[in-house]
């Protein structure tokens, strides 16, 4: 018996497969398109990539490399953890991963004027400060 083979259900995580985490990362994408009052066409006219392209990203259809990761986290004002909040999982849990979780929490947030969204990311800043 070879001792180095490597039992699937011995394994302490979830394997997700690739269909299931473009779909999530997808959403995220969706979802960071829609908090920043982009169209897929305004972003695909941001970021040079195709309409068509957005949405097959969105519906998780296609995963970008590393450069269309790159080009939509500089379009959209953010950084790659946004896109993969919610699909790696570690120990230390932080404020972005709750909220990429609450489709509630974010759904309000998406309806909410630029003044107010502002009132929130100070908040959040804020208790960031004090967490430390």
């Amino acid at each position: 018996m070879n001792n180095n083979i490597i039992n699937k259900e011995d394994i302490n995580f979830k394997k997700k497969t690739d269909e299931e985490l473009r779909k999530k990362i997808g959403k995220n994408i969706h979802l960071a398109r829609i908090s920043a009052n982009y169209t897929q066409e305004q972003l695909a006219e941001k970021t040079g990539l195709s309409t068509r392209y957005i949405g097959q990203l969105e519906r998780g259809l296609a995963f970008g490399g590393a450069s269309t990761i790159s080009c939509l986290c500089n379009a959209l004002n953010i950084t790659a953890d946004v896109f993969f909040s919610n699909v790696i999982e570690c120990s230390n849990n932080s404020l972005l991963n709750t909220i990429s979780d609450d489709d509630e929490f974010i759904q309000s947030y998406l309806k909410l004027n630029e003044k107010n969204k502002d009132v929130i990311r100070l908040i959040i800043k804020d208790l960031l400060k004090l967490q430390k």
